[in-house]
């Protein structure tokens, strides 16, 4: 009798310490459970952590997210709406697309090429580390669906690069997608290139997936063809 009292509360001892531990497991999982942070209707506010120069007009911005696991939330091939203040204080809203995809978490980064009389782009030269940018999406009709196509180009200038290199990145970075890529990337000088090593990161890792053709202005080409190494451009 002292035998099966004893099995009987050791079963039972089993049984609760079996519970406690799904239900610390569960808690654990919903605490660690991406959020997503983009409102279409709310303007959000996030936390400027780094700013890294690229050139004289084109720089780097990393925002924190809430949380280490909170996403964008940006489904791909969309962008967000940024708003700012020009030169004359007067409110500005422009569409940017994040270099960042929703697997990395805990902030997002964009790269913004200033001109000198851009009125966004007076906001982002006045941006300082520890400054809040305000945020609204997703945004645009546009989604891309892994698979959909065998091969896909695209034809990028300038600074508009940055939604091609996010789309990019989602269909090489995911295993169960093998559609190739295929980028044409004009720009006036070589320096005017962005994204250029995280290009030829892309090249490297997923050869035969991946290609990108640089066109430069006809009158620097012959002088800067051959800096670009890892990639052969068009004339």
């Amino acid at each position: 009798m002292v035998f099966l009292e004893s099995t009987e509360a050791q079963i039972l001892g089993v049984a609760i310490a079996a519970v406690a531990v799904g239900a610390a497991a569960f808690y654990l999982y919903s605490s660690k459970k991406a959020k997503v942070c983009l409102d279409p209707e709310k303007w959000k506010e996030f936390k400027l952590v780094k700013r890294s120069q690229l050139s004289h007009n084109v720089a780097k911005f990393r925002f924190t997210l809430p949380t280490p696991t909170s996403v964008l939330g940006l489904p791909i091939g969309q962008h967000i709406s940024c708003r700012g203040k020009d030169g004359q204080g007067e409110e500005v809203i422009k569409p940017y697309t994040p270099t960042t995809l929703d697997s990395d978490v805990g902030y997002f980064e964009l790269v913004i090429k200033m001109y000198p009389q851009g009125r966004m782009s007076h906001h982002f030269r006045e941006l300082h580390v520890g400054d809040y940018l305000a945020v609204k999406g997703p945004k645009g009709r546009f989604r891309y669906q892994p698979g959909q196509v065998r091969a896909f180009g695209m034809l990028a200038g300038g600074s508009g690069i940055t939604p091609m290199f996010q789309v990019a990145r989602a269909i090489l970075e995911n295993p169960n997608d093998k559609t190739n890529v295929h980028l044409i990337y004009a720009n006036v000088t070589y320096e005017d290139i962005l994204l250029k090593e995280e290009l030829e990161s892309l090249t490297a890792n997923y050869a035969g997936r991946f290609k990108v053709y640089y066109v430069l202005n006809q009158n620097q080409f012959q002088v800067k063809r051959r800096r670009i190494r890892a990639n052969r451009p068009l004339v």
